[in-house]
């Protein structure tokens, strides 16, 4: 059997019900964590639990936007489990897809706060733990590409997904101090249920899109990737590893796309 990396740490997940926080789940569980799989989403997130057969895999409905459902949800993992060692904090809304001058500013509000103030609200409180339990623990934001890039994303997306970027080190900033680490992790297009749905798109088209503008060729990126990524920031091999953006999209953000595909 593999090294078990979380053996013996317990993770509350947003956004867990599918996508890249379900993999997230599956992954910790695998590697000795205790999880709480927090969503809105019941029925999914019920056929995840019962997939992993597994007592330390658990559900706790939880709407980041209301931040007396954040509170309730790390006390629960607290009660179940013992403690908090790692958030990931996933939950997340795509929005509108529109152009700049058609945006839809009532809809920006609402993926705002989820993308914002919701992981606000699961940093709030699960570093309140953290610190009162003194725990060196590990806070996971997912970000996106579309805060590295322009023109990659949503525009309500991109800005809220640009403030989590900020957020996650002004924490990081604060929180250093108890021995908490704050990173982020930024996917490339990845053909989650959520990004299938905001598209109308099944996720083969999703994905061949992604592979067509992508930099790393050869791959197919998948939720599994950015999962084992977060495994990496939730463990002890990244114990010295604070502020980052961790960025799993092959460099796509860091290549001047334009230029490189010149021909000399």
């Amino acid at each position: 059997m593999s090294k078990q990396r979380l053996e013996g740490k317990v993770a509350l997940i947003t956004g867990a019900a599918s996508g890249i926080g379900a993999e997230a789940a599956r992954l910790f569980v695998e590697h000795g964590a205790s999880v709480v799989v927090a969503d809105i989403q019941d029925e999914l997130a019920s056929e995840l639990i019962a997939s992993m057969s597994s007592d330390r895999a658990s559900y706790r409905r939880c709407d980041v936007r209301d931040e007396a459902q954040v509170a309730a949800a790390v006390a629960y993992a607290v009660e179940r489990y013992g403690g908090l060692d790692v958030l990931f904090s996933n939950a997340g809304a795509l929005g509108p897809i529109s152009s700049i001058l058609d945006l839809d500013v009532a809809a920006m509000d609402g993926v705002l706060a989820t993308n914002v103030r919701g992981v606000a609200a699961t940093i709030k409180h699960a570093a309140r733990s953290m610190v009162a339990r003194r725990v060196r623990g590990s806070i996971i934001c997912t970000a996106s590409v579309a805060a590295c890039v322009g023109g990659s994303g949503p525009h309500a997306y991109s800005a809220a997904k640009s403030a989590v970027v900020g957020l996650a080190r002004s924490a990081c900033g604060e929180l250093g101090r108890h021995g908490i680490r704050v990173n982020c992790i930024s996917p490339f297009g990845v053909a989650t249920p959520m990004v299938c749905a905001a598209y109308g798109a099944e996720p083969e088209d999703i994905e061949a899109n992604s592979c067509a503008v992508a930099n790393l060729k050869g791959i197919v990126l998948k939720a599994r990737h950015i999962a084992e990524a977060a495994l990496f920031l939730a463990s002890d091999e990244s114990a010295y590893v604070s502020g980052q953006n961790l960025a799993v999209d092959g460099g796509f953000a860091v290549v001047n796309h334009s230029y490189s595909s010149a021909s000399f």
